[in-house]
């Protein structure tokens, strides 16, 4: 099993990353996503995926912090 909270096995592998907001997300994980947004800056295909995502899931919350999320264009 994958520890989403380990830091630098994230960092190491942008993959495992994606899979652990994805998952936050889906969770309505708040907590979580902040912790995995920390320092993150998305083009703005992966921002728009992970809107749609959370948009999917109904979490007004989690919309409102994927927005906010600095991207390039």
């Amino acid at each position: 099993m994958t520890d989403y909270n380990n830091e630098s096995t994230l960092k190491q592998n942008p993959t495992l990353h994606m899979e652990a907001l994805k998952t936050a997300i889906t969770d309505g994980d708040e907590e979580q996503l902040k912790g995995l947004l920390t320092n993150e800056i998305f083009d703005e295909l992966q921002k728009s995926h992970l809107i749609h995502l959370a948009e999917e899931t109904g979490n007004s919350d989690i919309v409102k912090i994927l927005k906010g999320t600095p991207a390039t264009p």
